[in-house]
């Protein structure tokens, strides 16, 4: 039997709700991957900025900074991170911001479905 490699993923999004859906996905799927959380892009960044992770969930509408303007931070100090955008402002605006920072976009609400989105654009990047 072959193992995954464990992975570390940054969950940020101010809804602790959102945050424990995502988790709770990755670890039925990934139970030794290492997660974690930050309830804003300020802390997003210190976090990404400590710990490197290998993929990010990044709510758009935060407190103190937007997921756009964190990712773009987060993607200045580690470049190789791949980032998702998740975001209930589907327009077309958002979108191309995030295409044109590399990074994938995905609709809200959180289900299973849009988390596999985004584990499809991680996938995409390794």
């Amino acid at each position: 039997m072959t193992t995954s490699p464990i992975k570390s993923v940054l969950i940020v999004d101010d809804s602790r709700v959102a945050r424990m859906l995502i988790r709770n996905f990755i670890l039925s799927i990934h139970p030794h991957w290492i997660i974690t959380e930050a309830a804003n892009g300020k802390e997003a960044i210190e976090h990404a900025t400590l710990e490197t992770p290998n993929y990010v969930t990044m709510d758009y509408n935060m407190p103190d900074m937007n997921g756009i303007d964190a990712s773009k931070q987060i993607l200045q100090n580690t470049p190789k991170t791949a980032i998702v955008l998740f975001t209930s402002n589907v327009q077309a605006h958002t979108r191309s911001q995030a295409e044109n920072l590399g990074i994938g976009f995905v609709g809200k609400p959180i289900t299973e479905a849009s988390i596999q989105q985004a584990f499809d654009f991680f996938a995409s990047r390794t």
